[in-house]
């Protein structure tokens, strides 16, 4: 059951972007991916007008939902959207979600994703201050979904510093997550590795950790080193910067084998008495 993660370098051009991605999921296809994950905004990156590209695909009226599906039929291949800008479903005019979409190789929807944490930090970096609720509103669901490679749990990004839902969906059935992302050239240096591995150890699911690996309008730089890490946190496959399609096998018996000798979930305790705090 090969997984795909997609790298790319994004820019502002939304018809370049999906004509660049259309390439890359081609190679994932070719080299036998059933399930292929893009990255975190991969239509654009450096944009001021999110709002406006969402209210033209929730209207019929964007290149990228034709296209994607599109895509997925020519392909055959089951794709994880990582993120584009949509408002709610029937609310065209309301305030965008960062979107992360599964549709099958039929080009069906099957399961839509809002990103819960939104990126509000400051970083040591040329852009300094981020503020994705700005341009995004909140998600309040967690997702997962059936797909042909196991059950699929949805997150985004910044959403890898909440461990919590990564357990909340792992206790949904969740077998590999997707993570596609666009993390800060610091913040990545610094975090990426450590927080893709634990959250791969701690549900003893694959993580695909498909990244934006490059410079971007803005001006942004973005870390890369897109991953796939299996459930015992060894990565797989990894690059460092630029373009790339990484491949791996899900090794189903060998998960079933990790979480049968350290079954860590039916190990798990409820502070049910809550916190004894002394002075």
């Amino acid at each position: 059951m090969s997984l795909a993660v997609i790298q790319m370098v994004s820019q502002s051009d939304v018809l370049a972007n999906l004509q660049q991605a259309r390439s890359l999921l081609e190679r994932a296809a070719e080299g036998g991916a059933r399930l292929a994950v893009l990255p975190e905004n991969f239509a654009a990156m450096g944009r001021r007008d999110m709002a406006a590209i969402g209210r033209a695909e929730a209207l019929g009226e964007g290149p990228i939902l034709p296209w994607l599906k599109q895509t997925a039929r020519d392909l055959r291949l089951w794709i994880v959207a990582g993120t584009l800008p949509l408002p709610p479903e029937h609310q065209p005019d309301a305030k965008s979600n960062a979107c992360s979409l599964l549709v099958d190789d039929q080009g069906q929807w099957v399961a839509r994703y809002d990103k819960l944490h939104l990126f509000d930090v400051d970083v040591a970096d040329n852009r300094g201050r981020y503020r994705e609720s700005d341009d995004y509103a909140h998600g309040n669901r967690v997702v997962v979904a059936d797909t042909p490679v196991g059950r699929v749990g949805l997150t985004v990004c910044y959403d890898l510093r909440f461990p919590e839902l990564y357990s909340e969906l792992r206790a949904a059935g969740a077998e590999l997550i997707t993570a596609p992302s666009a993390f800060t050239a610091v913040t990545g240096a610094a975090h990426w590795e450590v927080l893709i591995r634990a959250r791969a150890i701690e549900t003893q699911c694959y993580v695909l950790a498909a990244a934006q690996g490059g410079v971007h309008p803005g001006p942004r730089e973005t870390y890369g080193h897109a991953a796939i890490v299996d459930p015992w946190g060894r990565v797989l496959a990894q690059q460092d910067q630029g373009e790339a399609v990484l491949l791996a096998e899900r090794d189903s018996s060998e998960q079933a084998s990790i979480r049968a000798r350290m079954p860590v979930f039916s190990h798990r305790r409820i502070f049910s008495q809550g916190v004894q705090r002394l002075a």
